[in-house]
């Protein structure tokens, strides 16, 4: 069994001709190195890196800001730098890297969760004071919140005249993508009066977390029928205090989370989650096909703009999580990403960066 370490470096090189001298990405991974999401997202873009062509430096911040910062110091300011720097703006690091770029000469891609309405205002213009940063690509976090808790209100209808009670397992408060999802279900909520919302709790994207917190709240709403959790970790913590207060997960309550790691998609077919959205951890994948475009001369800001968003968060059916358990196996996806070049192509050209690009 592999011995994740702290701060573990993943290094992946592929270096196409004798004499080719390829890219160098820097992925800061804001994840643990033991966590499905992250784990599976770093895979996905050594898939695209070996594809491309790119040489492929991954390094895991263990969920501490400060590590993801001290990474980004030494990488925009030490003696080997990186051609390009991919980061996330989990727990509001961007404008601080941002700043730690100045002068570098490294160009900085973001991925997930972009800068805020808040920091873009504190920051000015960004672009014209930092214009080594190309730009983003994040997904439809706000519609996916919005589509989860409708298909489970879909799924676990009220009786006329009868109120649905719901519990929310959010993820970080200062992560934009949580504020985004639980955004899209607050909308969701305001179109259905007949669901109460008892409780919003932030399980800062842990199982362990989202447990304790549930135990404590199916006591308190024993009437609660409707869970939503902005990840799986947390639908799987919550469930567990469900069935030990002797609830069983798609009958008497219906759980619904976000991501497609192989539990997530197991509990989908067996039921026990009722809804699951998942596609956005081809984002880093993605990513690198355009920072590959760049280095061919393709500016970022073409073919569909220089700050994307990509609806990858998508409703998976049943056979659609048949389909994805069985490429779990596979290191290269199906994806030929090379194909997925904008290079010579005409300017109506779209990136088909989606999860459909996947289920080939």
């Amino acid at each position: 069994m592999f011995k994740f370490l702290y701060g573990m470096v993943l290094t992946v090189c592929a270096v196409y001709g004798p004499g080719a001298q390829a890219e160098s990405v820097l992925f800061l991974n804001p994840g643990n190195s033991s966590e499905v999401f992250w784990v599976s997202y770093t895979r996905f873009m050594e898939a695209a890196a070996r594809d491309l062509g790119i040489d492929l430096e991954v390094q895991y911040s263990e969920r501490v800001a400060e590590t993801t910062i001290k990474q980004a110091r030494e990488a925009l300011l030490g003696p080997r730098r990186p051609d390009y720097l991919v980061f996330v703006n989990e727990q509001y690091v961007a404008p601080e890297i941002l700043r730690l770029s100045r002068g570098s000469g490294v160009k900085l891609f973001i991925v997930n969760n972009s800068l805020t309405d808040d920091q873009l205002a504190l920051l000015g213009d960004p672009r014209e004071k930092y214009p080594e940063w190309l730009g983003s690509l994040v997904t439809n976090d706000e519609e996916g919140g919005y589509l989860m808790l409708k298909e489970l209100i879909r799924l676990h209808p009220a009786a006329p005249g009868q109120q649905l009670e719901l519990l929310v397992f959010s993820g970080l408060k200062i992560t934009p993508a949580a504020q985004l999802r639980e955004k899209g279900m607050r909308r969701a909520l305001r179109e259905h009066p007949e669901v109460v919302l008892r409780q919003l709790v932030y399980g800062a994207w842990s199982r362990e977390r989202a447990y304790e917190q549930a135990q404590l709240l199916f006591k308190r709403y024993p009437k609660v029928s409707l869970i939503w959790s902005a990840n799986d970790e947390m639908a799987f913590g919550a469930m567990q205090a469900y069935e030990e207060s002797g609830g069983i997960p798609g009958e008497g309550a219906v759980f619904s989370a976000v991501n497609t790691s192989p539990a997530a998609l197991q509990a989908l077919l067996d039921r026990r989650l009722s809804v699951l959205l998942g596609g956005h951890f081809s984002l880093g994948g993605w990513a690198l096909v355009q920072l590959h475009d760049y280095e061919q001369g393709v500016p970022v800001d073409q073919y569909g703009g220089r700050d994307r968003q990509v609806p990858l968060l998508q409703l998976i059916d049943r056979s659609q999580a048949r389909r994805m358990l069985a490429q779990q196996d596979t290191q290269d996806y199906g994806v030929n990403f090379r194909s997925l070049s904008a290079k010579h192509r005409p300017l109506s050209y779209r990136y088909p960066f989606s999860l459909q690009t996947l289920m080939h």
